[in-house]
Order: C-alpha cells, then sequence, then structure tokens
C-alpha cells in the first residue's frame, strides 16, 4: 500500500515538473527601452514549446492600463495561424509581428514612428494549452529638444547686470542646458551664474569684456540641439548731457507758450479798449447848436413885426405858417445848404399908405438872425 502510495506521488511530480518545463518565454533584455519619438523600436519576445503543450497557439501583446479603473488595450494578437494587427487604432499600420510565422518562437513586434503617447507597459501573452507565459516590457518615448531660442534681458550696458536665456519648446523632462563662451578667451564672465535646468545665464556687474558670441546646448536623454547669441556690452550714455538737454528743452516750450499766452492777452486788452473808447461820449466837446430855437425865434420876432405893420384891412392875406411842428432828426441833421428856407413875410406897406388907412406907425427895432435885438 506504501509502494503504491510512492509511485503515485512520483507520477504527480513528474507531470508537475513536465508542466512547468513546458512552454518558456526565454528573450532577456531590459525591463523598459528608452527612445525619441520619431525612431522604431523592437519588443523581443522569443518563447520555446514541450510535447506537453499540444494546444492552439495563442499570442496576445497589449498596453497595459495605467491604473484598475481602465481595460488593457490589445495591440497585437495571433490566433489560429493568423496574424490580427488592426486592433488598436492609434497604432494602425504601425505595429506588425517582427517573423513573418510567429509560432516558430518568434513573438517579437516592431513600432514605428513612436509618439509620446506610446510609452506604458507592454505585455507579451504566449498560451498553448496547457502552457500560459507573459513578459511585461516598459517603453518611454522620450521628445528630443526643439531648437532653442537664445535672447537676452536688461539693458547692454557696462555695470548693469545683463540676463540671457535659453528656451526650448519642445522636449521632455529632465532637460538640461549648457551655456559656453565661443569668442575671445572662451571662459564665461567671473561674475556669470549659470542655472543649468532653467537655461539661465547671468552675467552681474558686465564689464566690456563680457562681449562676444555665446553658444546654449539644450539636451536630454534622446537628443540636443543648440542656439547662438551675440552679446555687446556698451559704455553707458551721458547721463548730465541727456538731462541738460532735456531741462533746456522744457524752459524753451515753457517759454514759447508763455510769449504766446503774452500776446493773446494784449490782443484780448486791445480789443476791449477799443470798444470803451468807440462807447465813450466826450465831455469836452460842445454840443450842437440847436436850430429849432434860431428858427422859431426868427419866425415869432418877423411874425411880430408883420403883424405890427399890417392892419385889419389886410389880415386876410397873412396866412400862418406852421412853425410849431418840432422838425424831425433828418432836418435837423440836414446840411446848411439844405436847410429849409425861412417863411415867406408879407409885404410892407409904406408909411402914408398906413396912415391913409388908420393905422398907426409902430417902431420895430432891428434884430439879427438868431432873432436878438440889436
Amino acid at each position: 500500500m506504501a509502494l503504491k502510495t510512492v509511485r503515485a506521488c512520483c507520477l504527480f511530480l513528474s507531470l508537475v515538473m513536465g508542466l512547468v518545463c513546458g512552454l518558456e518565454i526565454t528573450s532577456s533584455g531590459p525591463p523598459s527601452i528608452e527612445k525619441a519619438s520619431g525612431e522604431s523600436v523592437k519588443l523581443d519576445c522569443q518563447f520555446t514549446l514541450a510535447n506537453e503543450d499540444s494546444g492552439p497557439l495563442d499570442i496576445e501583446w497589449s498596453l497595459r492600463a495605467p491604473d484598475n479603473q481602465r481595460e488593457d488595450m490589445v495591440v497585437l494578437l495571433y490566433a489560429g495561424d493568423r496574424a490580427y494587427e488592426d486592433y488598436y487604432a492609434p497604432m494602425k499600420g504601425r505595429v506588425h509581428f517582427n517573423s513573418p510565422d510567429p509560432k516558430n518562437g518568434d513573438a517579437s513586434i516592431s513600432l514605428t514612428g513612436l509618439k509620446s503617447s506610446d510609452s506604458g507597459t507592454y505585455q507579451c501573452k504566449v498560451k498553448k494549452a496547457p502552457g500560459i507565459r507573459s513578459k511585461k516590457i516598459g517603453l518611454i518615448v522620450m521628445v528630443k529638444p526643439s531648437r532653442p531660442r537664445c535672447y537676452s534681458e536688461g539693458p547692454m550696458q557696462e555695470g548693469k547686470d545683463i540676463v540671457m536665456k535659453c528656451v526650448s519648446k519642445d522636449g521632455t523632462n529632465p532637460m538640461q542646458y549648457i551655456w559656453e563662451k565661443t569668442s575671445g578667451n572662451k571662459l564665461l564672465p567671473s561674475t556669470a551664474t549659470l542655472d543649468t535646468a532653467g537655461g539661465t545665464i547671468i552675467v552681474k556687474n558686465a564689464s566690456a569684456s563680457a562681449s562676444g558670441s555665446y553658444r546654449c546646448t539644450a539636451s536630454n536623454r534622446v537628443g540636443s540641439d543648440e542656439c547662438v547669441l551675440q552679446l555687446n556690452v556698451t559704455p553707458p550714455p551721458n547721463t548730465a548731457g541727456i538731462v541738460a538737454g532735456s531741462i533746456i528743452a522744457v524752459l524753451l516750450i515753457l517759454l514759447i507758450i508763455a510769449i504766446i499766452l503774452f500776446c493773446f492777452c494784449r490782443s484780448r486788452h486791445r480789443k476791449k479798449y477799443e470798444k470803451e473808447i468807440c462807447n465813450e461820449i466826450r465831455e469836452d466837446v460842445p454840443p450842437p447848436k440847436s436850430r429849432v430855437s434860431t428858427a422859431r425865434s426868427f419866425t415869432v420876432g418877423s411874425q411880430r413885426s408883420s403883424l405890427g405893420s399890417m392892419s385889419p384891412s389886410n389880415l386876410h392875406e397873412y396866412v400862418k405858417p406852421q412853425y410849431d411842428k418840432i422838425p424831425s432828426s433828418e432836418e435837423f441833421e440836414r446840411p446848411p445848404s439844405h436847410a429849409p428856407l425861412p417863411p415867406p413875410t408879407a409885404p410892407r406897406m409904406a408909411g402914408p399908405n398906413l396912415s391913409r388907412m388908420g393905422g398907426i406907425a409902430v417902431m420895430i427895432p432891428a434884430q439879427n438872425r438868431d432873432g436878438s435885438i440889436v
């Protein structure tokens, strides 16, 4: 009984050892590969079969999900003696088996035109019942630095701090920036401070010896590129002369403004004065002579002399002129040549005729033109 038990155990162990020594993946290589974008990579997966592995051969390449919340994406599949290469759309046309007949023990694949999105962990799983084996390979697709841009900040003058920068727009970190001088003594200024991670170099209290050509190289593990900067440190400008010139210019502008204001005020005052003179009535000018009083006195005197020399019999011949009407302003301002004629006087009668008619002669004093007695 004990002998049968020992034989059964040996038979079981032999079966287990046969399974263990059956299907094996024999390829060896680094657990991860770093490649630059645009390049090609080969993911190696070599295997061997045993006599016990009699089932159909299945080979599956998949891109493992970064977390457990997502499913693994099948990239390439070989089943039923046929390769299926259109499982993963982002890699369509870029991935294929390295061997035309993978069942001969070569399940390696080639991936061309690498992109940064191709980075991840790839798993090769070979199944041939009852054997199952798998292998994982990490792929890191890095972007090499693009051509950096070199430029400077701050005034390029002696005694000032000059900042030179080098920036690469594209590139996978970690990146490193190295500055070097390519002209003159080819040594960086003693006051220069270099930041290799940020690509900045600061030259404090720059002197004329800092002038020259500088080169910046941006690099990472998959590539590098460079740019050149020409630095020209100049003497400081004549600050005193600039300040003096600015002051003189300001004073000239103020003087011109003052002259313009003075002329404007003077012109305005002159116009105001002329306007007041035109409206002012001068007191030393005598008023114009009244022609109305002269005409009326003359008329009244003439009337009285005429009436005195007339008798009641010839009163009907006398027509009283209308001198009680005040002349208008136009008649008053009419020049002497157009002055109205004096009213007609009645004809004087001689003394004998007057006595014959019963009149009494009256002595009338002489009058001048203004009507006053002489």
